[in-house]
């Protein structure tokens, strides 16, 4: 069954850089506005120590996610077991957003395969790491990563994304600065 640990450890490590696609969740402050909870795959994650992951934020049809860290800094990601033993693994966190420019994103970047449509690295800088028995999730199969994001990318060149940004993704749906289309 589940159980709290101190950190990321080199098995814990193994389970979630073996897992092709996570969940990111994000709330604003306070009773009102919506809950985010994101599915994230390709190539765009890392752990960059025993307390930190590192995602690629691609471009979406939104930016909840990155309304909701400029707000309050909350983020939990989730990895499951689709594959081998159940296992469910939970690193709450404070999010922070590295932009374009920002210092650290090259470095950042450096470590992901280019991906067009990146608009952000997001640095998890984990507080809580907890495990759960997974025994409900169900087992599945990946055939294949999806390529269409990157094709509409590809396709849309970065002034097309950029104009992109800056009429779907400088508001959350509530209404909260996001992406800063600068």
């Amino acid at each position: 069954m589940g159980k709290v640990v101190a950190a990321i450890d080199p098995q814990l490590r193994a389970f979630i850089e073996a897992q092709p696609v996570f969940f990111v969740a994000t709330a604003p402050s306070g009773d009102d506005g919506h809950v985010n909870l994101s599915p994230k795959g390709l190539d765009t994650l890392r752990v960059l120590d025993e307390r930190t992951l590192a995602y690629l934020d691609l471009t979406g049809s939104g930016a909840e996610t990155i309304a909701h860290l400029r707000q309050n800094g909350r983020i939990t990601v989730m990895f499951c077991a689709f594959t081998g033993p159940p296992n469910i693994v939970r690193v709450h966190g404070r999010g922070e957003v590295v932009r374009p420019g920002d210092a650290g994103f090259d470095e950042l970047l450096a470590g992901f395969p280019p991906i067009p449509g990146a608009r952000a690295v997001v640095v998890v800088h984990g507080e809580r790491f907890a495990t759960s028995c997974g025994y409900a999730v169900p087992r599945m199969e990946l055939v294949d990563q999806r390529d269409t994001l990157v094709q509409w990318a590809e396709r849309r060149g970065p002034d097309g994304l950029a104009e992109y940004w800056a009429e779907k993704n400088v508001r959350s749906i509530d209404g909260l600065p996001a992406v800063d289309p600068a």
